[in-house]
């Protein structure tokens, strides 16, 4: 994994050629201004629990689910940890005197699908919320298409393709199999890549999973999401965003993603997800959001700076 370089979306520069990794931190600009990128070092860097001030407030917003859902979408299914002697090459959530967490999980034991698993979706509506848990708690990798109101690309082609304007609409790939209802896509789900349908928590499915997802996106709804879609031009490809369900930092950019109607790459990494190991060997770090934009070449950290880049991008 070397890029030669990494550009920055229509109004700003590429990046210097580097033999190695290459770290693009935005610098925001005055409104109107767009940005540009300045390359730091040889290794992509992120900073921890950096909040910029302007975000505060969509950032509270989208803690509020993390409470009311008691946490779920943040461990992977089986997950555990122990304590090891450290070792500089491996991924852990915390180190101290010569040692290290290591998590682990039952994900190793499932089948794990091919090809992303198909949602037809968006951010406000909870049955959506129910089954993107349920994807960070099997560790799924999933396309999203996002399904704002009134959007004008993937909510008619959900339509065309299931006959109903009703969502989540789940297609796989990989077993060709398409069907609606929330409670029903999770039980398929842990069917088919997790440990069964009678190991699903009363909490992810059933009225009081509906209340409190209802409840907990209230805040964003109001803050961020009132709008619905907002004008914007299609990538070429579908960008990859590594995250997971409950991480608030993640919630902003799924956001401005699905107002924006772009398609995405899910890389869901939950405590206890193999794939914290994988993005720790790729930037030399664990922070997520991390976006991957293969139309540009721009691989960033930091939610507040990908918002401002997929909304220099492809916001109209």
């Amino acid at each position: 994994f070397a890029p030669a370089a990494l550009p920055l979306a229509s109004g700003g520069r590429a990046l210097a050629r580097t033999p190695g990794l290459a770290l693009l931190r935005v610098q925001v600009k005055p409104e109107g201004e767009g940005f540009s990128g300045k390359l730091v070092g040889d290794t992509y860097q992120a900073q921890r629990f950096y909040v910029r001030s302007d975000r505060i407030m969509e950032l509270v917003a989208a803690s509020f689910p993390f409470l009311f859902r008691a946490g779920f979408g943040a461990l992977t299914n089986g997950w555990s940890i122990r304590i090891e002697k450290d070792d500089a090459s491996k991924y852990a959530f915390a180190r101290f005197g010569g040692y290290m967490t290591v998590e682990d999980s039952k994900i190793s034991q499932f089948a794990r699908p091919s090809l992303p698993v198909q949602l037809y979706e968006f951010e406000g509506c909870p049955f959506c919320r129910k089954v993107r848990e349920a994807v960070a708690i099997l560790d799924l990798d999933v396309e999203f298409k996002p399904c704002p109101m009134n959007g004008p690309t993937y909510r008619p082609e959900a339509m065309l393709k299931g006959g109903k304007r009703q969502f989540p609409y789940l297609v796989d790939p990989n077993t060709n199999t398409a069907m609606y209802e929330s409670d029903a896509i999770i039980n398929y789900l842990f069917d088919t890549y997790g440990p069964g349908a009678a190991d699903v928590s009363w909490f992810l499915k059933g009225p009081i999973a509906i209340i409190t997802a209802g409840l907990a996106l209230v805040p964003s709804n109001i803050i961020t999401l009132a709008g619905g879609y907002k004008t914007s031009e299609l990538p070429a490809e579908p960008l990859t965003v590594w995250g997971y369900e409950a991480s608030p930092f993640s919630k902003v950019v799924r956001e401005t993603m699905v107002e924006l109607e772009i398609p995405h790459i899910w890389k869901s990494c939950a405590r206890g997800s193999p794939k914290r190991q994988q993005l720790f060997e790729m930037t030399k770090t664990f922070q997520v959001p991390f976006l991957e934009d293969p139309n540009t070449g721009t691989k960033m950290f930091e939610s507040a700076e990908i918002v401002d880049y997929l909304r220099a991008t492809y916001q109209k």
